[in-house]
């Protein structure tokens, strides 16, 4: 049975992904290992299912929908910086949410409570945390002085992004990155309708066994 790698996330907009872009150029300066998350492939994961199979992905897309239609769209605001698991051990780089989180993590929530007893989604374990994933940090990085470059952006502010849908993603892992393709859009606010669930594309099966190893889809 073919299977698609799958994670839903709302996008961010082009003044987020710039200033983003401008961070990372910045702290590649100071640590050039960091391996950093595209600027174009930056978005906000609400969930991520790992590999469905393809007959299940119009399903998935009819939970998101009985969720956002109820919402009415909403703005946020991309500001802060912080780490996975913590600063102690880097692994992730991100950058934070304050406008716009409580929304995020009612989504979350929302479209997980539909998602577990259908089986799509098995929860994380870990409270939910809304971020943009910015870069990696490999494990011989020297994490000081990247400490200390952020210390002295702690004011740090992407902008603003206007959320008005989410989006049903698949992710096809290539040597160059993960190429991120939209499979189902759904406007917050609109009524379903049964066209929604039909998908954008149709998914080609990846054959990807392997489970998502970062923290919360990158991203």
């Amino acid at each position: 049975m073919a299977r698609t790698r799958t994670f839903i996330a709302v996008e961010v907009s082009a003044g987020v992904r710039h200033n983003a872009q401008v961070l990372q150029q910045t702290l590649a300066q100071v640590t050039p290992t960091i391996k950093w998350t595209h600027p174009d492939t930056l978005h906000l994961t609400l969930l991520f299912l790992g590999d469905v199979e393809d007959r299940n992905l119009p399903e998935v897309c009819e939970h998101v929908q009985a969720v956002t239609h109820t919402f009415a769209p909403f703005s946020l605001h991309v500001a802060g910086l912080g780490a996975f698991p913590d600063w102690h051990h880097p692994k992730i780089l991100w950058a934070g949410v304050r406008q716009g989180s409580e929304q995020l993590r009612t989504l979350h929530e929302g479209i997980a409570q539909r998602l577990i007893p259908a089986g799509l989604y098995r929860p994380e374990g870990r409270p939910f945390t809304p971020h943009l994933t910015l870069g990696r940090i490999p494990s011989h990085a020297t994490h000081l002085s990247l400490r200390r470059a952020l210390d002295k952006r702690t004011d740090w502010e992407a902008g603003q992004t206007w959320v008005d849908q989410v989006i049903v993603f698949a992710s096809t892992l290539e040597r160059h990155g993960p190429i991120h393709t939209p499979l189902f859009r759904c406007p917050l606010g609109a009524k379903p309708t049964s066209d929604a669930v039909s998908p954008l594309i149709t998914p080609k099966p990846l054959g990807i066994t392997n489970p998502d190893q970062s923290h919360q889809e990158t991203d």
